[in-house]
């Protein structure tokens, strides 16, 4: 009977310790084997036949289907430069150049990857509406005022606690496996300033 008590015992705790571990990765929202360029994380195996058993489960709970790597690839950004989490009611400044693509966006969401409702009702910029510099750089100013140039809209009424992230989506890009990600150049993002 003490035995049986004691086996019983080892299979409720894995249970729990298996099942605990499986919710904290999948509740966490981010993906496993990820490739940090700066401020961005990009997730080369989203979508294909190599991705982990939790990255599945965290695109599948969330509804998100993930670009397949011969669409392109996304790059999701929770922090500036300095390491701070985004926070929906401060301006940033985001600029430099992105990869050789045919197309990129970039998208402001709330914390959960949610599109958030802006004053102008545009969630993104693309890269066939933006001034560029002579360089081919760019700049652009994310808040939730308008600012002259290239302007990210963010979320009209946000609180900090909304939490923010920035996708940037690289459509038909040579860059969408981990090991074309070594050695790109992808825009900073710096905090201009909060209310």
């Amino acid at each position: 009977m003490r035995t049986l008590s004691f086996l019983t015992l080892i299979v409720v705790l894995a249970s729990l310790l298996g099942i605990g571990s499986a919710y904290v990765m999948i509740e966490r929202e981010q993906p496993l084997n990820a490739v940090t360029i700066g401020s961005w994380r990009a997730y080369p195996k989203a979508g294909t036949a190599e991705a982990d058993p939790y990255s599945v489960a965290i695109y599948t709970r969330g509804a998100v289907v993930p670009l397949a790597s011969g669409e392109g690839l996304a790059l999701v950004a929770r922090e500036d430069r300095s390491g701070h989490l985004l926070d929906p009611t401060c301006i940033y400044r985001i600029s430099g150049q992105t990869p050789t693509a045919r197309l990129w966006t970039m998208t402001a969401t709330d914390g959960d990857g949610h599109l958030v409702e802006t004053r102008p009702g545009r969630v993104h910029l693309d890269s066939q509406n933006l001034l560029r510099n002579p360089d081919g750089s760019f700049e652009i100013n994310a808040a939730s005022e308008p600012h002259s140039g290239n302007w990210l809209p963010l979320a009209a009424s946000a609180n900090a606690s909304d939490g923010m992230r920035f996708v940037l989506r690289l459509y038909d890009a040579p860059v969408t496996t981990g090991a074309a990600l070594d050695g790109i150049t992808l825009p900073v993002i710096e905090r201009l300033g909060c209310p």
